[in-house]
């Protein structure tokens, strides 16, 4: 035998082998089934949290520096805090919820960050004329509008404007005596309005209703000159004001007469008009004025005899307003829809009144329209209406005399966050159950909260400050507001 023979016989056995591992495969794959790619399917957890905060600015001591915290919705914790200017007396955030200011004690404005990325670096600050004496802010998307009651007489009272980043004064524009509060629709408008409440000589008699102080004036400002172009009468004691999301109402809430202006913001008059029959046969009226007294679709036991409304906001989802009157201890659930013309619709001025807790404050509606939570400053409590039937609910006590109420809402459930100024403890409750959910301790008694929206998609609150005294609450009820709060009494000096 010869070599080369050897070789092929000792290689058979590997060629066989082999042949026989690829004849075995080739029969597996033929005889196997469709292997499709399985891609796992991971959990998709809860739904995601509201990107909503929660701004609180409180005064640790008199005379000290403010502090403005900022509070995550989702976990409820202090995400950044800073100093602010001296013992802050008026807090607000711009329209777009970015941007807080404050006015303080020593004659400054801060303006701060809104958000997580709070420090003390971030922060800048305006000095005002020593010869000022603002009441409140408002801030729209650009700029900055503050009441000033410097050179306050029976003839003349004072906006003052700022712009510019940081803020610097650009110029006084000159209104009705007895500035309290400039609002304006913001980005949609042309106009903002001066809220003006007369010639008030010595002390605030809108403290209390009925009064006897002169009527209020509502003085349009046109942004593209910054002139006054109307002059629109209102009530006793107009204290609070606030636009329709459109654009196209304004009301102002008059403490002394228990009514509301409506002003047609499109005309910059009064929203008076004569009745006519529109093309689908009804009659279509007006409405100068919305009382709140003496409405029907009373709930409850009697219609009081007083009202006081100080605080109100607007019910996007039902075109509503939800009214907290403060001497009258109800709040007022009024129709202020409108039809595709930009009329008043069949059911505009329709009212409910609910009796709630005692001189409520304050007063905010969740964004679906659904609850609304007061702020009962003399019993400490916060009551939670339900919008649909106007029934209360329930009562939850909480920490403090409440002033201000903040809700945000997009989730598995919202959040009313209740702010008192004599306590430093803010009580968050959660909306599913109508409870305390928790207490967060800041430094210092709280001056106000804000939330930088009540949607996590869409629906940013329009806000600005309100001050006590010129008829909005005191921070105490009764004797021991007027000797801790000289504004609760008595006009500041210049």
């Amino acid at each position: 035998m010869s070599l080369f023979s050897k070789d092929l016989r000792l290689a058979a056995p590997i060629a066989y082998t082999a042949l026989a591992l690829v004849i075995a495969v080739l029969v597996d794959g033929c005889g196997a089934g469709y292997r499709p790619v399985i891609t796992p399917i991971n959990p998709s957890g809860p739904a995601p949290q509201p990107n909503s905060l929660a701004v609180v600015v409180s005064v640790p001591a008199p005379g000290a520096p403010g502090v403005a915290s900022i509070i995550d919705y989702s976990g409820d914790t202090i995400m950044a805090t800073s100093p602010v200017g001296v013992a802050p007396i008026s807090f607000t955030l711009d329209e777009t919820g970015s941007t807080g200011y404050t006015y303080n004690s020593d004659g400054t404005v801060t303006n701060f960050p809104a958000s997580t990325r709070l420090q003390q670096k971030n922060i800048t600050v305006t000095t005002l004329p020593s010869t000022a004496v603002p009441v409140n802010m408002f801030s729209p998307s650009a700029g900055l509008w503050m009441t000033d009651l410097n050179q306050n007489s029976p003839t003349q009272g004072l906006i003052n404007l700022f712009t510019g980043s940081p803020e610097t004064f650009k110029l006084s524009i000159p209104v009705a005596p007895t500035p309290i509060m400039v609002i304006g629709p913001g980005l949609i408008g042309q106009r903002n309005y001066a809220i003006t409440q007369g010639a008030v000589a010595s002390g605030v008699t809108c403290n209390t209703s009925p009064t006897t102080a002169p009527f209020g004036e509502a003085d349009g400002i046109e942004i593209t000159n910054n002139t006054v172009s109307s002059h629109i009468p209102l009530g006793k004691c107009p204290v609070y004001a606030l636009p329709s999301p459109d654009g196209k109402r304004l009301f102002v809430l008059n403490r002394g007469s228990d009514t509301i202006t409506v002003i047609n913001s499109q005309n910059n008059t009064l929203n008076a008009c004569t009745p006519f029959v529109d093309q689908t046969g009804r009659t279509v009226t007006c409405h100068p004025t919305l009382p709140l007294s003496t409405t029907a679709g009373l709930t409850g036991a009697n219609v009081p005899a007083l009202a006081g409304p100080v605080y109100a906001e607007y019910i996007n989802a039902t075109n509503q307003l939800v009214v907290a009157n403060y001497d009258g201890n109800t709040v007022n659930v009024i129709d202020v829809s409108i039809d595709e013309f930009g009329n008043d619709s069949p059911t505009f001025g329709s009212t409910f009144t609910i009796p709630v807790g005692a001189n409520p404050a304050g007063v905010t509606a969740l964004y679906d329209g659904t609850r609304a939570y007061t702020a009962n400053q003399t019993d400490q409590t916060v009551t939670v209406v339900n919008l649909s039937s106007h029934t209360v609910e329930k009562t939850v006590p909480v920490t403090g005399h409440p002033r201000t109420v903040a809700s945000t809402q997009n989730s598995l459930y919202g959040k009313v966050y209740v702010a008192s100024p004599d306590t430093p403890y803010l009580t968050i409750l959660r909306t599913d159950q109508d409870i305390v959910d928790t207490t967060i301790l800041v430094q210092g008694n709280i001056m106000d909260v804000r939330v930088t929206t009540q949607n996590a998609v869409s629906g940013n609150p329009m806000n600005t400050s309100r001050k006590p005294g010129y008829g909005q609450p005191c921070y105490l009820p009764g004797a021991a507001a007027a000797a801790s709060y000289a504004t609760c009494t008595t006009l500041p000096t210049p």
